[in-house]
């Protein structure tokens, strides 16, 4: 059984193109019912195919000029969860993943300037308990972001 058929694959693609488009829209280009879109949106949303719609931020127009990739090390990885808590307690903190390799998580965090990202690391990240040592590289900026193609 294929999780998503060609209608799921091009509600996706009308979303992608504006996430703010109307059901009715969506319905009218791909020439079937509101209610056929209206359905298969609810379905892949509550199969968590669809994590939400949201706005995606250009952080720098909104005053955040650093970014950087932070590997965390623990002093023991059963301590991953207490650590991720602290770290969602962090709105500068956009992203943590589970890694395999020196580190147990690895995080991407954004900053107004230099003096805001070496807050948050040291004032911030290395104070949580549990975690033994980061290792910072600085981003230079985004060549592209993108979902998979379906």
């Amino acid at each position: 059984m294929e999780i998503l058929d060609e209608f799921d694959i091009s509600i996706i693609k009308e979303l992608e193109k504006d996430g703010r488009m109307a059901f009715s829209a969506i319905a009218t280009n791909l020439k079937i019912s509101n209610t056929m879109v209206h359905q298969r949106i609810s379905r892949l949303i509550e199969q968590n195919i669809i994590t939400g719609i949201k706005p995606v931020l250009n952080e720098k127009k909104i005053g955040y000029d650093w970014g950087a990739f932070t590997g965390i090390t623990l002093t023991k990885d059963h301590d991953s969860d207490k650590v991720i808590e602290a770290l969602k307690n962090i709105p500068e903190v956009t992203e943590c993943y589970f890694i395999t390799g020196s580190f147990t998580l690895y995080i991407k965090l954004i900053a107004k300037d230099h003096d805001h990202m070496r807050k948050l690391l040291y004032e911030k990240i290395d104070t949580i308990p549990g975690i033994a040592k980061t290792d910072s590289i600085i981003e230079l900026g985004c060549a592209f972001k993108r979902n998979v193609t379906l």
